[in-house]
């Protein structure tokens, strides 16, 4: 059995050493070991069993995203789907939406969760597909719910062909330089990623 001193503990928990002590006194949280000198240790099972506890007492967020504005229909559609399956599942949860791209990580409703995930306010997120969460990164994200105690639930894992993530990633980093150089509203930056649209889609076709 691994056994972990209280300030370790502590911060894996996010409580004080205080108030571990106080919850040893009153026989609420009681250590695996007390050494002669009376230092308290927990073990990674004790850990696991608090954590598991705690969690349980948090909200579970479902997170939602669609690239544009125009996609408003799929995003409610997204919704709902997340929202049924949650309840299925007898969560208590709350919904973010983001309207953006994946590779955007300046997004409110990201940032918001990120937030919520640091401050670990949350038990679990929940997403239809790992790319509604980001496009790229998503490694990061999954180490940072880790570490903070917070799993990532995917509820869809079907993998699209490498041709058509590449497609979809082409499209979406194009549209950011494109925006930044000409602004989101320049007719520059319409004509150039329909352009691009347009020979991605007539290439695949011809293949």
């Amino acid at each position: 059995m691994e056994l972990m001193s209280i300030g370790k503990f502590a911060k894996r928990v996010g409580v004080s050493t205080s108030t571990l002590r106080k919850m040893d006194r009153e026989n609420v949280l009681k250590p695996c070991h007390v050494s002669e000198g009376g230092t308290r240790y927990y073990s990674t099972e004790l850990l696991r069993e608090f954590q598991k506890a705690e969690n349980d007492k948090k909200l579970v967020i479902g997170y939602c995203r669609v690239s544009t504005p125009s996609q408003k229909d799929d995003l409610t559609t997204q919704v709902e789907n997340l929202k049924t399956y949650m309840l299925a599942k007898g969560y208590q949860f709350e919904i973010i939406q983001d309207i953006g791209s994946g590779i955007n990580y300046k997004k409110k409703g990201l940032k918001q969760l990120i937030d919520k995930i640091n401050n670990r306010d949350i038990s679990k997120v929940v997403v239809l597909y790992k790319d509604r969460l980001v496009r790229f990164g998503f490694e990061m994200i999954e180490y940072l719910c880790e570490i903070n105690g917070v799993e990532i639930e995917v509820i869809d894992h079907t993998e699209k062909t490498k041709e058509e993530e590449l497609t979809e990633d082409f499209i979406q980093i194009i549209t950011v330089f494109a925006n930044r150089l000409y602004g989101a509203r320049s007719k520059k930056t319409k004509r150039l990623i329909d352009e691009v649209k347009n020979n991605v889609y007539s290439d695949k076709d011809q293949t």
